[in-house]
């Protein structure tokens, strides 16, 4: 019993808050030591109860999630599971939320009857198991947490267009391709905002995240960034000084372009990848068939080891250069640790270096 983890609920739905501690319960790791309403008496819980892992709604009456989320974090760290909505304002919220210090989130189904299901009850139980693990905040070099809804007139034009105007005339030298997941949103905010908008390369990541919440994930980047950030589309040509980020729930399969020497974007809705859709291997692993010889692979904090085969194989098959994120900034330690432990790393580098570091690469070929 000691050695469960204590989980406290904060949730204004009754029915959640009964179905929640139910599957929490059930699993002798995780124990629910107390439930709140709302953010103001979910404070107060967590002053009295001192819970290892808090699972938190965003939308709540008297004081919602964010606002008490800034509180918390003001006082102490506590690891902190988000259950976020399907919406394009839920999928805002909760990248606001991540910037605040939550670390990881879970979709609310459309259907709140459909929570109980097999595969959302041990989504909920991995992140509750994997969050206790985490006793500190990490630290980063920008604070984006206060930078929603600041208007860029530049990046809005940029958008519009489709067109990064440091980079119209640079010439694709490499391909940047980048996985991470657990951690990831913040994590490549202290990555893809200290690229230069004039690099050389195209960028391919995939971020392990449900429909709608990658969109809103590019759009915020991009509005951050010198290059051009988007969601990745069936078709897209890759160009320099642009990141396309997988959409969720469709691999991204990079292929040589029949009609001219560039690299386009093929969408596949083929089955998940090692319980993955978007899946790393199937991206890198995608590189590897064609004729890029100029690759960088990058892989980043995150539960599992997605990535691992596709990295091996990049390092095997087209001679890529590879960076690893170190454990001491990881959020999870998972997908670079299975890299690290495969023998194909070329770099391990903390993560406010990796941009540094892709930077110089492309330069150097």
């Amino acid at each position: 019993m000691e050695d469960r983890k204590k989980v406290l609920i904060i949730d204004d739905s009754a029915f959640m808050r009964r179905v929640l501690s139910d599957i929490i319960n059930k699993d002798d790791r995780c124990l629910v030591i107390g439930t709140a309403n709302n953010g103001k008496e979910g404070l107060e819980k967590i002053d009295t109860l001192d819970p290892d892992v808090i699972t938190l709604d965003i939308e709540m009456p008297v004081m919602d999630g964010i606002s008490m989320l800034k509180i918390l974090m003001s006082k102490k760290f506590k690891p902190v599971i988000l259950l976020s909505s399907l919406a394009k304002d839920g999928a805002e919220a909760t990248l606001k939320a991540l910037d605040l210090g939550a670390v990881d989130f879970v979709c609310k189904p459309e259907n709140i009857f459909k929570v109980s299901t097999e595969s959302i009850k041990e989504d909920i139980i991995n992140k509750i198991i994997m969050a206790a693990s985490i006793t500190k905040p990490l630290k980063f070099k920008k604070d984006f947490s206060n930078s929603y809804g600041v208007k860029n007139i530049e990046k809005d034009v940029k958008k519009e267009t489709g067109i990064n105007k440091f980079s119209v005339h640079s010439t694709m030298k490499k391909i940047v391709a980048i996985g991470v997941s657990t951690g990831g949103p913040k994590a490549l905010q202290e990555v893809i905002t200290y690229i230069p908008g004039n690099i050389s390369a195209g960028i391919i990541i995939v971020q392990h995240m449900p429909p709608g919440f990658t969109k809103s994930l590019a759009d915020r980047l991009n509005s951050l960034s010198e290059i051009s950030v988007k969601e990745a589309e069936n078709g897209d040509i890759i160009k320099a000084g642009c990141a396309y980020i997988a959409p969720g729930n469709f691999h991204v399969i990079i292929e040589n372009s029949f009609k001219t020497n560039e690299f386009c974007i093929r969408l596949s809705s083929e089955p998940q990848v090692g319980g993955h859709r978007p899946s790393v291997d199937v991206m890198m692993n995608s590189i590897s068939k064609t004729n890029a010889k100029n690759v960088i692979a990058v892989i980043m904090t995150g539960m599992g080891s997605d990535g691992c085969e596709g990295m091996t194989k990049l390092k095997k098959d087209n001679n890529a250069m590879t960076i690893a994120q170190n454990e001491q900034t990881c959020v999870v330690y998972g997908m670079p640790r299975a890299v690290a432990l495969a023998g194909v790393v070329d770099k391990v580098l903390p993560l406010n270096e990796i941009a540094k570091e892709i930077t110089k690469m492309v330069e150097e070929c």
